[in-house]
């Protein structure tokens, strides 16, 4: 850049900066009026005659008395509400006979669904399948599973728990996983429909299911043959021998309407082919559910049982050093089942038929002894369960009594309800020599270190201890009848649902 063009360039700038236009003018933000400050009050507070005056003047002490007794005056005191027990506020006849029809379910007036019911047919509710939901259940079921929606997914188990064909077979938690594969498909008029991969229900549309017939070729007239010809409809033909055929044709009886079940969930190939292939007899929407997703169901969930008797077996006290594949063997062998409460597992004396490993739960413990009971003229001997323990979760019994083939010396009765992984007898022993040599080394006799001694001493405590009860509250009944104490005539009387806290040390305890 030259010198001649220096003052140049300055001249333009200072011009560009002139040019410039000033910033706009803000506005002074307004002050907040408070809700708390009665500004009237304040105001007039304010232009009490005297308060400009002397301060030494009469009349400015007398302004400034009435300022300072008036000053409170210009807080505003929101109004406390104190808490009140509700009334009940009675409803109308009218409204009350409003809410009845309201709650009271409309009945349909199909007489088609009352004839399917009366004749053992399927029962479905059609307030919850209304044409609305329905048709909202034809469009999602043709979408590809993985384009749906989590309300989609949602909406079609729901829609799957109203037919009882599925609910009749299936959990609802396997429904619901199950609900995830589903899809429709569409046969147009005409079409055989073979469901060996599945269980298909029909949705829309008519169909008539396929019977076998057998006739002989010699015959020369054939009414069955020459019927079906004049037919619409396409039939297979399998030919066994030169005089036999069989036909596969659809029955006018047997007809498949709509919720109506043809295949199976299983692979079952003794099925009757009136139960397995169906013939259109219009455009029809046909839901299926695979076979191999109700295979792989199955698969996962003796996967999920296996991990978990793996898991409930190694936690045992006797099965903790074992190796894996022993594990693995005892694991294959077992099941689970639940047993109710009070339900006696084995008795004193015989030889249990399973080995029991308690998942949850717990497992009383009782042992036989012989008690004296005084009767009026004479004494007898009466065999009474004495109570010694229990069997807690993660804890098996019946290895020594199988394996040994020695008698339980206690009885086992389930505290409430058990579910444990059981071994039957059989299957024990047919394990191999090892890993019954494993068991036995491993495995104790269920509460074997009891003693004939330890029960007659266990007995006598509970004897005593119940005495003794009985003895403390005749005392202490006899106490309040002689002083004329009525328990539950006291003169203060207490809702208390609980003891207080406070009250519970000044209680007196009988010991």
């Amino acid at each position: 850049m030259t010198e001649d063009s220096l003052p140049t360039d300055i001249l333009a700038h200072m011009i560009a900066i002139n040019n410039v236009p000033p910033p706009p003018l803000r506005s002074i933000p307004r002050l907040k009026v408070r809700k708390t400050i009665n500004y009237g009050q304040l105001n007039a507070l304010c232009h009490i005659r005297g308060l400009e005056s002397r301060r030494n003047s009469s009349l400015y002490l007398a302004a400034h008395d009435t300022f300072i007794k008036q000053y409170p005056q210009i807080f505003l005191h929101e109004k406390t509400v104190l808490p009140k027990v509700p009334q009940p506020v009675e409803k109308r006849k009218s409204d009350l006979q409003i809410d009845q029809k309201i709650s009271q379910p409309v009945k349909s007036h199909n007489i088609s669904l009352y004839l399917s019911e009366a004749r053992g047919g399927p029962c479905i509710n059609e307030g919850e399948l209304s044409e609305s939901k329905f048709q909202k259940f034809l469009d999602i079921l043709k979408k590809l599973p993985v384009y749906r929606t989590i309300h989609e997914h949602n909406f079609v188990w729901k829609m799957l728990k109203n037919i009882p064909a599925l609910t009749s077979q299936l959990r609802s938690e396997h429904l619901k996983i199950l609900s995830k594969k589903v899809m429709s498909e569409t046969w147009i008029k005409g079409s055989t429909v073979i469901g060996d991969d599945g269980l298909y229900i029909m949705l829309t549309g008519h169909a008539r299911r396929r019977v076998k017939v057998f006739r002989s070729l010699i015959e020369e007239e054939d009414s069955i043959v020459s019927s079906i010809s004049r037919e619409s409809f396409l039939f297979d033909v399998d030919l066994k021998d030169s005089t036999v055929v069989e036909f596969y044709v659809p029955s006018k009886k047997l007809t498949v309407k709509k919720w109506g079940v043809f295949g199976s969930l299983e692979v079952r190939p003794d099925m009757d082919e009136c139960e397995r292939s169906i013939v259109t007899d219009d455009d029809c929407e046909i839901l299926k559910i695979p076979t191999k997703e109700y295979e792989k169901l199955k698969l996962e969930k003796v996967k999920r049982e296996n991990a978990q008797k793996l898991k409930l077996i190694r936690k045992c006290p006797f099965y903790e050093i074992w190796p894996t594949l022993s594990i693995y063997e005892l694991v294959s062998l077992s099941t689970f089942k639940i047993f109710p409460p009070g339900h006696v597992l084995v008795e004193s004396g015989d030889i249990i038929s399973f080995v029991g490993f308690i998942n949850s739960g717990y497992c009383n413990i009782y042992r036989n002894i012989v008690g004296l009971v005084d009767l009026s003229l004479k004494v007898k001997k009466i065999k009474k369960l004495v109570y010694m323990g229990k069997l807690k979760e993660r804890e098996s019994f019946g290895e020594i009594s199988i394996l040994l083939q020695s008698p339980f010396t206690c009885t086992i009765i389930t505290g409430r309800e058990v579910e444990m992984a059981i071994i039957e007898d059989k299957d024990i022993l047919a394990l191999d020599p090892i890993t019954k040599e494993l068991m036995i080394q491993t495995a104790k006799p269920t509460f074997g270190h009891l003693t004939e001694e330890d029960v007659k001493n266990e007995y006598i405590k509970k004897v005593q201890e119940k005495e003794w009860k009985y003895f403390k509250n005749k005392t202490i009944q006899g106490i309040f009848q002689s002083k004329g104490v009525l328990p539950g005539f006291g003169k203060w009387e207490h809702d208390w649902s609980t003891i207080p806290k406070n009250f519970k040390s000044s209680l007196i305890t009988y010991t």
